[in-house]
């Protein structure tokens, strides 16, 4: 079956980084454009950022443009997601999911929920003022 794993998630403080990985069994990693999302309590889930299946296209959210950076290995399975200066408005838990993508074009899907068929469990985020 499919499987994806985020990881790298923890405690920093404002200022800080972190590097989230999402790992991927059971599908053919470059079929899919990655994503992802992230969720604070109360609040609604939002899209960080978005990559084509060969990396050359991204998307980010104005809320991290600048300081966060996607990436992806496809010999390995694995979607990278550094964050740099973070704030404690980046608290959230952050899922990793995967939507198909046609062909070989540089598809990039719209950074909705509903693009993407596969998600992982989630890795929290907090960071501290």
């Amino acid at each position: 079956q499919v499987q994806v794993v985020e990881s790298g998630g923890g405690l920093v403080q404002a200022g800080g980084s972190l590097r989230l990985s999402c790992t991927t069994s059971g599908l053919t990693f470059d079929d899919y454009a990655m994503g992802w999302f992230r969720q604070a309590p109360g609040k609604e889930r939002e899209g960080v950022s978005c990559i084509s299946w060969s990396g050359l296209s991204t998307y980010y959210a104005v809320s991290v443009k600048g300081r966060f950076t996607i990436s992806r290995d496809n010999a390995k399975n694995t979607l990278y997601l550094q964050m740099n200066s973070l704030k404690p408005e980046d608290t959230a838990m952050y899922y990793c999911a995967a939507a198909p993508s046609p062909g070989y074009n540089e598809y990039i899907p719209n950074l909705v929920g509903a693009d993407f068929d596969y998600w992982g469990q989630g890795t929290q985020v907090t960071v501290s003022s």
